[in-house]
């Protein structure tokens, strides 16, 4: 996939840089595979606002992605490359050879009419899901279970990958996207390949008015806010502020808010990296 850029014929376009949609095939999701997103607006059951800067938008439909394949050993043909306002990447739309159809994440270099299968018996290619057992050393992966069966909850967005380095007895290595590296049980399913739509980090918005279609209202700084409001606000003219906080004094950069005595700390060989 490409971006491209257009010609500053609006101050609105001066800016903008938006994806070509040349790799989607279909304009509308399979009907048996959405359902309604209610929109709150930011308010709970009682209409008060409990979060703030939240509100308006386009309507939108959520698409049920498989993201277990537990359907071992049934080949999978692809039918459509869509687009998927929920999330960065694009999907994939699978007619399974019993008839059932299924969304997945579309990984990088995915074509319609490519047969995917999943399974320890699947072949460590392009879209198809198999143990980490079964994957050889070296290869990029993406959709990573951290418990069998539970269903694929690391490296789902646009671009990433992560890749499986080694293996320690019953467990495998795998160096993710923040730079951390950590054990896996074997067991647990990836998907081969890179995750799709890779060129969305270059993607600029171009205009405030498409941030208020994705459903987000004006953001104001603590900074310019009373003491009353905003523990960094007030002050005699433009005041930094001092550390950054939230709304509730809680530092916004560098606080460390992952438990110490985590239970999964024992199996993170190496922390992120840290600029």
């Amino acid at each position: 996939m490409a971006v491209r850029k257009l010609n500053p014929v609006t101050p609105g376009q001066r800016h903008k840089v938006i994806g070509t949609f040349e790799d989607i095939t279909a304009s509308v999701p399979e009907k048996s595979l959405v359902y309604g997103k209610r929109s709150t607006g930011g308010r709970n059951n009682t209409g008060k606002m409990t979060v703030r800067y939240i509100g308006g938008g386009h309507k939108q439909k959520y698409r049920l992605i498989d993201f277990k394949r537990e359907k071992d050993g049934v080949p999978a043909v692809v039918k459509t490359i869509e687009y998927d306002p929920n999330r960065s990447a694009r999907i994939a739309l699978l007619f399974y050879a019993d008839g059932e159809k299924r969304y997945i994440i579309a990984p990088n270099g995915l074509q319609v009419g490519a047969t995917l299968m999943s399974g320890a018996e699947a072949a460590p290619e392009i879209g198809n899901a198999l143990p980490l057992a079964n994957i050889p050393v070296g290869t990029v992966i993406h959709n990573i279970e951290l418990r069998p069966g539970q269903g694929a909850l690391l490296v789902r967005s646009a671009g990433n990958f992560a890749q499986l380095t080694s293996r320690e007895g019953s467990y495998c290595v795998i160096k993710l996207p923040s730079g951390e590296t950590r054990q896996i049980l074997s067991a647990c399913k990836a998907t081969v390949g890179s995750v799709g739509n890779s060129d969305h980090a270059l993607e600029q918005s171009g205009k405030a008015g498409r941030s208020r279609w994705l459903g987000r209202r004006p953001h104001n700084r603590g900074v310019v806010m009373n003491p009353v409001d905003h523990p960094m606000g007030g002050g005699e003219g433009r005041q930094s502020g001092g550390h950054p906080r939230s709304r509730k004094g809680l530092y916004a950069k560098g606080l460390k808010t992952r438990a110490p005595k985590k239970l999964s700390n024992k199996y993170i060989i190496e922390r992120a990296n840290k600029k």
